[in-house]
């Protein structure tokens, strides 16, 4: 077993510590201290059992960090550089942790603050920023993951109700959320909205799904509502068309783009002290060109994206990021970083393979980013769409 790797060794290449404001550097050190004191020594455990660390949530809630972004309503309103930080930090302590906070924080508080009406961020913000209650994100359906815009599930309005009817998959939190944010095609004009459903909704069920090679300790849900009743004051008052959904899904591409940091650097610093340590042939693994070739290469791609996302960070502070920007540091980051964590594992031979030396997990859980939030085609389309103006990802059947 090789030595104790849940203390960062810091890797920052290029010296982006000294761009950071002293906030930003607080709430960075505020989340690495708490993924090394309670998440990295316990997780592995939770995430080869499948099962989600429920007594997580309250040491989370002490941190004061859901809603990151959000001013206002108890929110932290921190920094969207400091946002992309604690993405980063919770990643590199754990995926799974990432992903269940990211969906609490970034999907669901983030549709009610971007797209929900002034009662219902009164009512719901800052329950949630106190983390009594917890949200889901539901847009997916087992038929429509890419093609989202296509989505089958209705709303009908009935007098002061809504009926909602729907099948979605890879629903994070659901199976123990206290809102839903569903997403569901209006029968009145056709449009995609956005509906709070509370939990214990007559004819909402879930059922956690199973069977998964990563992002094993984050339960995802099938969600299935048979004709359930919402009150109309629970339609998100500015979520009348897809375009506003994907207001929502820009803003989140952008913290999972920081969450591919989070893994790469994990993987990184676990290779660069195992090469340290680990002899082969009578000599340190560190001393071999071929693996300071891979370290060095492995380090590159890191300083890359870490510069792409900084970069990202300061046009989203200042209002001037686009979708396709996006779009772009997603696509770059979960390709540059699943390539940093698997030449980890090639490193470590066959323990990187086993969850003690932490790079297996990493590993899988980076697959996971690779094709959620949008695959590497997509976001390439995404991207595609914005520099030439043509959308290629439903081509007109016409000719």
């Amino acid at each position: 077993m090789i030595a104790d790797i849940s203390t960062s060794l810091g890797t920052d290449y290029y010296l982006i510590e000294e761009l950071l404001t002293d906030e930003e550097r607080q709430i960075r050190d505020k989340v690495r201290e708490f993924c090394d004191r309670e998440i990295i020594p316990v997780m592995n455990d939770y995430w080869d059992r499948a099962e989600f660390p429920f007594e997580m949530i309250p040491k989370f809630a002490e941190l004061g960090i859901a809603g990151t972004s959000i001013k206002g309503y108890g929110c932290p309103g921190m920094s969207h550089i400091a946002e992309g930080l604690v993405g980063a930090e919770l990643a590199r302590g754990d995926g799974s942790l990432n992903t269940f906070f990211g969906v609490h924080s970034g999907l669901a508080m983030g549709s009610i603050a971007i797209l929900g009406s002034e009662e219902q961020k009164e009512k719901w913000l800052p329950q949630m920023a106190r983390m009594e209650k917890i949200g889901a994100f539901a847009l997916t359906e087992p038929d429509h993951g890419s093609d989202i815009v296509m989505l089958e599930s209705s709303a009908v309005r009935d007098g002061d109700e809504y009926v909602l009817n729907a099948h979605k998959k890879w629903i994070g939190n659901a199976s123990f959320a206290d809102v839903i944010i569903v997403w569901a095609r209006s029968a009145e004009d056709g449009e995609v909205k956005g509906f709070l459903v509370e939990k214990g909704s007559e004819g909402l069920s879930t059922r956690v799904q199973t069977g998964k090679m990563g992002k094993r300790a984050v339960w995802q849900a099938e969600v299935m509502l048979d004709n359930v009743r919402v009150p109309a004051e629970n339609k998100l008052e500015h979520a009348n068309s897809f375009k506003d959904t994907s207001k929502v899904l820009t803003a989140t591409r952008y913290g999972v783009a920081w969450e591919g940091i989070g893994h790469a650097v994990a993987c990184y610093e676990a290779a660069l002290q195992y090469a340290k340590e680990r002899k082969i042939f009578t000599r340190p693994l560190e001393s071999y060109q071929l693996i300071q070739n891979k370290l060095a290469n492995m380090l590159a791609e890191i300083t890359h994206i870490q510069l792409l996302c900084f970069r990202l960070g300061q046009l989203f502070e200042e209002g001037k990021m686009t979708g396709g920007m996006a779009s772009l540091a997603k696509m770059s980051v979960a390709r540059k970083a699943k390539q940093v964590c698997a030449d980890a594992r090639d490193i470590l031979g066959g323990n990187g393979v086993l969850l003690e030396y932490l790079v297996a997990k990493h590993l899988a859980d980076m697959e996971i980013v690779y094709t959620y939030e949008g695959t590497d085609i997509v976001q390439s389309l995404i991207v595609g769409r914005e520099i030439t103006g043509v959308q290629a990802m439903a081509p007109s059947r016409k000719g």
